[in-house]
């Protein structure tokens, strides 16, 4: 079972006091062991997922910030994050961990950032019959692990859509992602993959319908 060094922790703390690239060049030896381990946990997650979803990409995401557009012009992330693709076209929406010491590690679920398309079809399934989407949401095991969405949102309808549809909490809604926190303690357990796997596990039936929804027309026909 892979665990999350202390080091990891350690390593990221340092260079939170330290974040400059005088210091980092320093410790590029020990970044980079640190980063071996932590690329290492994060594909023997993606090999767990992997019998309960089809994933076809694990990626830890670089260290390095763009600053070139960006007001705080400090060179490194303080944090580990990675992103587990599902096989597309057919399988849709993805998974985040982010681990961040000072109780700031998380895990994600969802849609960050749906295309304009796939915007208009997610708010007219959802004003046509959302009585699948609200029963996988008020499922005692999803809702335990998942809680509600959170993301952006309209304040008021979206065009084309009536202000006062039964369902409109949902069709104004911009993006469609779960979190779920971790403190430090848990983040260093030797079962908190283990967990991190079956969160993501129990969010299959979310994933799924989004899926179908996003593959399919209003009629059901697939679009693929």
């Amino acid at each position: 079972m892979a665990t999350i060094s202390k080091d990891v922790f350690s390593f990221l703390n340092k260079l939170k006091r330290n974040n400059n690239r005088d210091w980092f060049n320093t410790h590029k030896s020990e970044f980079k062991t640190v980063e071996s381990h932590v690329k290492s946990v994060y594909n023997y997650l993606g090999e767990m997922m992997n019998t309960h979803d089809v994933i076809d990409k694990t990626k830890v995401f670089r260290i390095y910030r763009d600053v070139r557009f960006s007001k705080n012009k400090l060179p490194y992330k303080t944090h580990f994050g990675g992103s587990f693709h599902r096989k597309k076209p057919e399988l849709r929406g993805g998974y985040y961990l982010h681990i961040e010491p000072n109780e700031k590690s998380f895990i994600a679920i969802g849609f960050w950032e749906p295309n304009k398309d796939d915007l208009k079809r997610i708010r007219k399934e959802f004003e046509l019959d959302a009585g699948e989407i609200k029963a996988i949401l008020n499922n005692k095991t999803f809702s335990k692990t998942w809680g509600n969405f959170v993301g952006e949102e309209l304040k008021t309808a979206p065009r084309g859509f009536d202000k006062d549809h039964v369902n409109i909490e949902l069709i104004r809604k911009k993006q469609f992602i779960f979190t779920k926190n971790f403190t430090d303690k848990e983040v260093l357990k030797t079962n908190f993959i283990k967990n991190v796997n079956q969160a993501f596990k129990d969010a299959r039936p979310y994933l799924y319908y989004m899926s179908d929804v996003l593959t399919t027309n209003l009629n059901g026909e697939s679009i693929l």
